[in-house]
């Protein structure tokens, strides 16, 4: 079982009092004024917006006419969801909502399944890696790198532990060859890829070949796909490029990420001849 995380307890509680409205019939805004609620207010609940207090929650668990027991499971859920998780008290100064709540999908996920064509991802990136791509965005005051590049390293933390995440990553061959940092970076970040993947069974990195005949059907796109170990929590999608970069909302985008991914999986290379191939770069 993967970590409690405050955020992947606030998201499946706010998702299930959603199912369950619905379920019973009731309308959101009907249903806002019969707990005490205006609709807009209501509708910042389910939206994960604002957040429940155990006063608040009573009303709802009672009109909702839960199971004793599933009134158990919501209160605990509310009760995790209280808690602070690092992503939040290290680091809201430095980013946003977005990608607080994308680290803490993170902390609580069982598995992701990621595609990048042109960078390794952050959870498999070096120091000085990581350090390299974060001075190159413009975006960023140089008094800003070491603090981002210690919020990266502290996300990989979830790669080890009793209950480590299962991640496997497809990578373009371009990102063997990308000069990122210059070319001893990208090869300590080459061995590095290697070393990870032979030491944990749960990391497996998987390479599209330039000899793949559809292997640039996805362009210049990334994506991550997270799923958790709750069967009430349905696949958190997150997509990146150029100009965005946030949570995918909506079943059949996340959907069509998914069938994207697969795509992306039988263009690439089996694992040992990914791992070859990886070393075969690094030693360049």
């Amino acid at each position: 079982m993967a970590p409690v995380s405050p955020t992947v307890a606030r998201w499946e509680l706010v998702l299930r009092l959603r199912d369950l409205r619905e379920q019973r019939g009731f309308d959101s805004a009907g249903f806002a004024r019969r707990v005490g609620f205006t609709p807009a207010n209501w509708s910042h609940v389910e939206k994960g917006r604002r957040v429940l207090t155990r006063t608040t929650i009573e009303p709802v668990l009672d009109v909702l006419d839960v199971t004793p027991d599933e009134r158990l499971e919501l209160l605990a859920l509310l009760e995790a969801s209280k808690q602070r998780g690092w992503w939040t008290t290290a680091s809201s100064a430095l980013i946003g909502p977005e990608l607080q709540r994308l680290y803490g999908m993170e902390a609580g996920a069982q598995s992701i399944r990621s595609y990048d064509s042109m960078i390794v991802p952050g959870l498999l990136q070096t120091e000085a890696y990581a350090r390299a791509l974060i001075s190159a965005d413009v975006m960023i005051r140089p008094v800003q790198v070491d603090q981002l590049v210690a919020i990266r390293l502290r996300r990989q933390q979830r790669l080890r532990g009793a209950d480590p995440l299962e991640l496997t990553a497809v990578l373009g061959e371009a990102t063997l060859r990308q000069q990122t940092g210059g070319g001893d970076v990208l090869r300590e970040q080459l061995r590095h890829l290697a070393a990870l993947v032979c030491e944990l069974d749960t990391v497996d990195v998987r390479v599209i070949p330039f000899s793949a005949p559809e292997g640039a059907v996805l362009g210049g796109s990334s994506f991550h796909l997270l799923d958790f170990a709750s069967d009430q929590l349905p696949t958190f999608a997150w997509a990146e490029s150029a100009v965005f970069g946030g949570h995918v909302d909506g079943a059949e985008q996340v959907r069509d990420l998914g069938f994207a991914y697969v795509r992306a999986r039988e263009q690439s290379l089996s694992r040992t001849e990914s791992l070859a191939l990886i070393r075969e770069y690094a030693s360049v």
